[in-house]
């Protein structure tokens, strides 16, 4: 039986996978523990640490354009709705159309939950990334990658929410960590009906996370991957999810052929990417694993 070192974060889909309901006579999957998961990210990126990962897609897009180890799998482990999560706090608010100039944080200009907030404001509000100043804590987890001069770093250990609350930021991009409470507000006061109109008309929930495989286990044991895919699609197929509702989760190249298509426009025109990728390049590695079985 092959051993898979894998990380994944706890999900309703995943759940199955780490409690031993959906199991394979042929891979295990060997789970080690990050938390938060992105700091699983960089060591994977940069050192393959792990046979099988969940990815943030704009850190998965850089290592593909920068030649790092990984092979990007057709597969969403985790999605949502981003408008809500770019916050100020309630003594000072703040308007989309008057962010420009303004100091806004994110953890790093790389993150993905700031990738998509600022596509939303160029697209809602004809905003351009460099009309604002990017305060960040990290730098980016593929080492390559070098930040545009209008991203300020040096913030150190602090925390966002605290230089929002001293007013050193105006406004800051959070994830899981969003704060509850009445202290903070959205920039964005009609953030959900602008999500779900997005949503209806894109056919797809933003995505954050995807899953990579290290080109090392592809090479030596392609078997062993697809199997894992197929873990993967039968975990997530044990959830049930109100109908009517948007998935988190994503499976398939077609499927996924244009959520990447929309992803990868937003990051070559955020300066994310040192050069526009293809779909079919992207996925290039991956169908040769996985032949049919991700169509």
């Amino acid at each position: 039986m092959a051993d898979l070192r894998t990380v994944l974060a706890d999900y309703p889909h995943t759940t199955p996978l780490k409690n031993g309901d959906v199991v394979s006579p042929s891979v295990r999957l060997d789970f080690h523990t990050v938390k938060p998961v992105h700091k699983a990210f960089a060591p994977m990126v940069r050192d393959e640490a792990y046979d099988l990962s969940e990815l943030a897609v704009v850190t998965a897009l850089q290592a593909i354009a920068y030649g790092r180890p990984v092979v990007l799998l057709p597969v969403v482990v985790a999605s949502r709705f981003q408008r809500g999560c770019l916050i100020a706090h309630a003594s000072r608010p703040v308007a989309p159309d008057d962010l420009a100039g303004r100091r806004v944080g994110v953890r790093a200009y790389t993150q993905t939950t700031g990738m998509w907030v600022r596509a939303h404001l160029t697209e809602d509000f004809g905003l351009a990334p460099r009309d604002v100043q990017w305060i960040t804590r990290d730098l980016a987890h593929v080492r390559e990658y070098q930040d545009p001069d209008h991203v300020e770093h040096g913030i150190g250990d602090a925390a966002l929410v605290d230089l929002l609350r001293e007013g050193r930021i105006d406004a800051t991009v959070l994830g899981n960590d969003l704060p509850e409470g009445d202290e903070f507000v959205p920039v964005i006061p009609d953030a959900v009906a602008r999500d779900t109109e997005w949503w209806q008309r894109n056919g797809f929930m933003p995505v954050n996370h995807m899953v990579v495989a290290g080109k090392s286990v592809t090479g030596r044991d392609p078997g062993a991957v697809r199997e894992a895919y197929g873990l993967l699609r039968r975990a997530d197929a044990t959830v049930t999810r109100p109908a009517g509702t948007p998935s988190p989760t994503l499976f398939g190249f077609e499927r996924l052929r244009r959520p990447l298509e929309i992803i990868i426009d937003a990051c070559v025109e955020q300066g994310l990417l040192p050069r526009e990728l293809d779909v079919d390049e992207v996925f290039a590695p991956a169908r040769e694993v996985l032949g049919r079985a991700a169509d």
